[in-house]
């Protein structure tokens, strides 16, 4: 089946999502919610607040090798450092991009994520397609969001639980090394920490 990296397959979605997307209908025919508004709510937390906490604390590893080896050995400390912790995010484990190795994220049982770092999960994360496929497919997945590992490189996929919630740490791009923290912040995706994208760039001036 070939999965719709973006949006995922609506067919996929499961029924919880296909109840509140039915109550949400209703509401808004009956004017009690501005579906604009919803929808602006949802990017702000999807796409913003909680992905820019987790690039936070990438761009703090990236220039802070301490930092860094706290993050690795025990990510949800290193994380509450920076003030971000709580309900989804209790026990984190960070795992790193190398050269020989590229990490990927997944939930194969329903659609568990890291709340605190990366806000509220995307459709497709949450889709039956990219749950399946990521563990039996990896590779093919990942070029499906247009990211090409070479054979060379290990693609290690990691199943988050309920319990346990991982994180990527991308590799620093090339040619940043003058670059501040919040400099850094700005180039680190979403999609690479959770690891669907694997190369960062920096943005020219």
């Amino acid at each position: 089946m070939n999965m719709d990296a973006k949006s995922g397959s609506p067919a996929a979605q499961s029924d919880a999502a296909l109840r509140i997307r039915a109550i949400e209908e209703i509401l808004t025919e009956k004017g009690l919610i501005d579906p604009k508004a919803v929808d602006l709510l949802v990017d702000t937390f999807e796409n913003q607040i909680g992905p820019r906490n987790g690039a936070k604390v990438v761009a703090k590893a990236w220039t802070d090798s301490e930092y860094k080896q706290r993050l690795l050995s025990d990510a949800t400390a290193a994380i509450a450092e920076l003030g971000f912790s709580g309900l989804q995010g209790e026990n984190m484990v960070v795992v790193e991009n190398t050269d020989r190795l590229h990490n990927v994220i997944v939930c194969t049982l329903c659609s568990c994520y890291p709340w605190p770092t990366l806000g509220l999960p995307p459709v497709w994360y949450k889709s039956a397609a990219y749950r399946a496929r990521a563990i039996s497919d990896p590779r093919g997945v990942l070029r499906e969001f247009g990211t090409e590992i070479p054979e060379g490189v290990e693609v290690r996929v990691w199943d988050t639980t309920a319990e346990l919630r991982y994180l990527v740490l991308p590799q620093r791009p090339a040619g940043t090394e003058t670059m501040n923290e919040e400099e850094l912040t700005e180039l680190v995706s979403r999609d690479s920490m959770i690891g669907v994208t694997r190369e960062l760039t920096a943005k020219q001036p």
